[in-house]
C-alpha cells in the first residue's frame, strides 16, 4: 500500500466498480464510495467498510486518490467537472484516476482541467470483465505521468495483476481500443468456428479441445465457448457497451487514418444483434445472429 494514499474515493459502482471498490475496502484504505442510484452505494456499505455520500463531490472531499469508474464520456464530465463533480472538492496534490473506457481526447481534456487545481491525473481504462473485477484480476492501461502513477499503482494493484504505464495521457485509453479491436475480430472469428462446425455435424466441444491447444487457442475460446454452444448469453460484457467502445475505436481510427475494416464490420454485426433484442447479450452472442440467420434459410 503506498504511504501517502490512505483515504480513496470510489466512484460508480456498477458491474465493474463494485468488486473494484470492495478490494480497496478489504485491503484497509479508507473507502468513501458514490453511485447515481444511491441504494447500491448502500448495499456496498452494508457489505464493506466504507461510508456513502450524496455527490461525487463530496465522497471526493479529504481523498488522496479519486477513481473513477462510469459509463461514457459525458458520464465522466458529469462526476469530475460538472457542478457535484470531483474536481470540486479534490485537494492539490491528490490524483484522479479514470477507470471508464473513454476517448484520449477527453483524457487530455482532464488533464487539462487537473493541472488548473495542481491534481494528478492518469487514464487507466481497465479489461477482464466483471469476473476480473471479482478477482482482482484485472488488466490496467495507464496513460499518465511516472510520478502520478508511481503513487497510484500500488492501490491499482490491489484488483489489477498487470498495471502498466504505456505512456502519456491519453495512452491508456488508445491501448485500451487495441484491446477492443483486437477482441472484436477473435469473437468473430470463434462464432464463425463454431457455427461452422455446428453446421458441419462437428462435436463442437470436442473441436474446442483439440484446437484450443494450438495457434487457434485464445481467451475467448477457453471463458466463452461453453456457453456459445448453450446459446447463453445473459453474462458478461454487454453488446451495448461493445458498440460504444468500437465507435471510440473508429472515430480514433479516422482521425489517425488508420484502417479498421474488420472492425467496423463487425460492428454493424453487433447492430444486428441489438436488432433482435441482445443489447444486454454477452460480446459473445455474435453466434446467435449467425445461427439465426441460417435458420432463416431453412
Amino acid at each position: 500500500m503506498s504511504q501517502d494514499i490512505s483515504t480513496v474515493a470510489f466512484i460508480g459502482l456498477g458491474v465493474m466498480g463494485y468488486p473494484m471498490a470492495g478490494h480497496l475496502a478489504e485491503a484497509g484504505l479508507t473507502v468513501r464510495v458514490y453511485n447515481r442510484t444511491q441504494s447500491k452505494a448502500e448495499q456496498w456499505c452494508e457489505r464493506f467498510d466504507g461510508s456513502h455520500h450524496a455527490t461525487p463531490a463530496e465522497a471526493a472531499s479529504g481523498a488522496d486518490l479519486v477513481l473513477v469508474c462510469v459509463g461514457n464520456d459525458d458520464d465522466v464530465r458529469e462526476v469530475t467537472t460538472g457542478p457535484d463533480g470531483v474536481l470540486s472538492t479534490l485537494s492539490q496534490g491528490a490524483i484522479l484516476v479514470d477507470h471508464t473506457t473513454a476517448s484520449s481526447s477527453l483524457a487530455e481534456e482532464l488533464d487539462q482541467a487537473c493541472q488548473k487545481q495542481d491534481v494528478g491525473f492518469i487514464d487507466a481504462p481497465v479489461s477482464g470483465g466483471q469476473q476480473g473485477a471479482e478477482n482482482g484480476a484485472l488488466t490496467i492501461m495507464c496513460g499518465g505521468q511516472e510520478e502520478h502513477f508511481s503513487r497510484a499503482r500500488p492501490v491499482l494493484e490491489h484488483y489489477g495483476r498487470a498495471v502498466t504505464l504505456m505512456g502519456g495521457v491519453g495512452a491508456g485509453q488508445l491501448t485500451k481500443m487495441v484491446n477492443q479491436i483486437c477482441i472484436a475480430g477473435l469473437v468473430q472469428g470463434l462464432a464463425e468456428g463454431l457455427h461452422f462446425a455446428e453446421q458441419a455435424g462437428l462435436d463442437q466441444e470436442r473441436v474446442v479441445e483439440v484446437i484450443s491447444q494450438g495457434a487457434a487457442g485464445s481467451w475467448q475460446m477457453e471463458n466463452r465457448h461453453a456457453t456459445m454452444i448453450r446459446d447463453e448469453y445473459e453474462h458478461g460484457f454487454a453488446v451495448n457497451w461493445m458498440r460504444k467502445d468500437l465507435d471510440i475505436c473508429l472515430n480514433q481510427a479516422r482521425q489517425l487514418e488508420a484502417r479498421l475494416p474488420v472492425t467496423a464490420l463487425v460492428d454493424q454485426f453487433y447492430a444486428d444483434v441489438q436488432a433482435m433484442g441482445g443489447g444486454r447479450w454477452d460480446t459473445s452472442s455474435l453466434l446467435r445472429r449467425l445461427r439465426e440467420r441460417s435458420d432463416s434459410k431453412d
